[in-house]
Formats: C-alpha cells, sequence, structure tokens
C-alpha cells in the first residue's frame, strides 16, 4: 500500500503540500495539484479521509437526497456528485425518498445530522420546503429562497422540441404531464411547453398528470391517441418509452404514424428502437455543479448563488413527418 511519503517523492514535492492537495485543495496551485493526484492515481494512493476530517471536526462525507435512484437519471446525478466529492477528498452518502413525500424533509433531516453538507433534489414546491435547519445545503432543480441552487431550464429545449416538431408538420401535440403537480419541475415544464406551443401555433392537449415512469407512460399513450394529436411529448423519457411500447403494440409507427420526444435523455434512449428524440437534460454537470458549490458552502466561503444549466433537443428517429392521414 502506498503512502504519502511516496506520493511526494513521486511528484517532487513535500509531504505537506501532498497533504494540503488532499485537504485544502484550493490553498495549491493547479499544476502542483494535477501533478500531486497523478501521482497518487499512479500508485493507488487513497488519503485516510476519515482522520483528516476527524482534525478539522467533520465527518468527511457529504449526502445526497434524491426521489429514485434506480431511475437512470437520478443515478447519473449521482455518480458524477461523488466523483467531484472525491476531488475534494470526500465520500459521498446516497439515498431516495421513493413516493413517500411527505417524509421528504425528515429523511433530509435524519441524513444532515451524519453530514457535513446536504445536496438535496426535492418533489415538494419550493415554498413548501423547511431547510433552515439542514445546515450546509445546495438544492438542485428547485430555486429555493436564500440557498445555493443548480437549476436544468427546459425552456430552450422544449423551444427546440416543438419547433422541431412544428417544422416536420405537426400541428397538434399532447403533452404527457407529471405528478406531483406541487413538484418544481413538473409545474415549470409544463408551462414551458404551454408557452412554446403558443407561441409556434401548436394545438395542446395535456392528459395526466401521472407518476413519471414506464408503466404511466405505456397507460398515457391510449389517451394520446384518443387526443388525435400526431405527436407526444412526455415529461421524461422513462413515460416518453412506455407511450413508444404502447405505441407499438397498437400498431402505431413511431416517427410515422406518432412522433414521440421525452426529456432527460437517459442512456437507454439511443440504444431504443426507434432511437428516442429527447430534450437533453444536463444532468452529469448538474450533480458536479451542485457538489462544487457544497462544498464551498461546507468551507465556508460559497456564494448564495444559482447556477442555470441549459438542455438541447437531440433529434433521432422517434420524430418524422406528420402523417397526412395517421393511422390507429
Amino acid at each position: 500500500m502506498s503512502r504519502v511519503h511516496d506520493v511526494a517523492r513521486r511528484a517532487g514535492v513535500s509531504i505537506a503540500t501532498v497533504s494540503r492537495v488532499f485537504g485544502r485543495p484550493e490553498a495549491v496551485a493547479a499544476p502542483t495539484r494535477e501533478r500531486v493526484r497523478e501521482a497518487a492515481d499512479a500508485l493507488g494512493y487513497s488519503p485516510n479521509t476519515t482522520a483528516r476530517a476527524l482534525q478539522r471536526g467533520r465527518t468527511g462525507y457529504l449526502g445526497l437526497l434524491v426521489h429514485d435512484l434506480a431511475n437512470p437519471f437520478y443515478a447519473t446525478v449521482a455518480k458524477a456528485a461523488q466523483l467531484e466529492a472525491r476531488r475534494h477528498g470526500l465520500a459521498l452518502f446516497c439515498a431516495d425518498y421513493g413516493d413517500r413525500h411527505a417524509e421528504e424533509i425528515d429523511l433530509a433531516r435524519e441524513m444532515a445530522r451524519h453530514v457535513d453538507g446536504l445536496l438535496l433534489y426535492p418533489n415538494r414546491a419550493p415554498e413548501e420546503l423547511e431547510v433552515a435547519d439542514l445546515g450546509p445545503l445546495v438544492v438542485l432543480d428547485s430555486p429555493v429562497a436564500d440557498t445555493p441552487t443548480v437549476l436544468m431550464s427546459t425552456a430552450d429545449g422544449v423551444d427546440q422540441a416543438v419547433d422541431h416538431l412544428a417544422a416536420l408538420g405537426h400541428s397538434g401535440l399532447t403533452y404527457v404531464d407529471a405528478a406531483p403537480r406541487t413538484m418544481f419541475t413538473s409545474r415549470d415544464r409544463r408551462a414551458n411547453v404551454e408557452a412554446a406551443c403558443a407561441r409556434a401555433g401548436v394545438q395542446l392537449a395535456v392528459v395526466g398528470p401521472f407518476s413519471p415512469t414506464f408503466e404511466s407512460g405505456v397507460r398515457a399513450a391510449d389517451l394520446a391517441v384518443a387526443q388525435g394529436s400526431t405527436a407526444v411529448l412526455a415529461f421524461s423519457d422513462q413515460m416518453a418509452l412506455g407511450v413508444v411500447r404502447r405505441l407499438t403494440e397498437r400498431g402505431v409507427r413511431v416517427g410515422g404514424d406518432m412522433s414521440v420526444v421525452g426529456v432527460d435523455d437517459i442512456w437507454i434512449a439511443a440504444q431504443v428502437t426507434p432511437a428516442l428524440t429527447t430534450v437533453r437534460m444536463p444532468c452529469a454537470e448538474a450533480g458536479a455543479a451542485a457538489a462544487r458549490l457544497l462544498v464551498a458552502r461546507v468551507d465556508g466561503d460559497g456564494p448564495m448563488s444559482t447556477v442555470v444549466l441549459p438542455t438541447e433537443l437531440i433529434v433521432r428517429s422517434s420524430t418524422g413527418p406528420a402523417p397526412e392521414k395517421r393511422t390507429t
């Protein structure tokens, strides 16, 4: 097992410099930090996080609480946040609250007791979040007053999606809405869809809200077909993939008879047939940005800032020209 002395020798720096790189990286010049980390990686060196944390009066852990870790979207956020935490010599605890929305804040309080700072991806409305007693905190995708926040704005991506469908000749669009309606992302995404359709002159029908799952998409598909629209935009990729599944079972050609668009760009979106057109959410970038903000808050010098990350449309084969007469 490599020791700090081995890393210092390989990087050509002092032992104290190695300790600063893993304990107070902001105090070391970037080229030196990189050289020390490369040496540590080459030697398989891992700093003693627990001992260093105890010296600083901390746990050495950050927490992340999301809706559903089985959802590829949240898993990507978690992985990116974990990698960023490790860059700062910290570990990350992850947990989810599932459909227990009423317990969300209680779980957040419990996790906050055991970590130095908390990343929270909430499901309830921003005005309903009681966060004053959670310690150092960064919130994802929900603008909470006086709290550092990372937002992924779907306004641009949804505008692009509606313009894309309009350019293909679709005059009617069905939006598959998601519950709970108190969730900021649900309200914000529906408002963006309504504004984009009004601007583009596309007739909008809404079905739902449904739980944002594959199974809900399957249920929503029949309702979407009944609306008479030639295109569907779903709250999430998982819901959109459920729509695709049901349409295919009914003999509706996706990308021909009916176009389908999702939101998220989870990894499987490009692997299915037909590949899913979707609004890409920068979830990895959001996880990393949130972790950086939280580390700064834990260190006491982080700003009360809001980071807004853009979204974009990724066009694949689940969208195509509107049919003159759709066959169902």
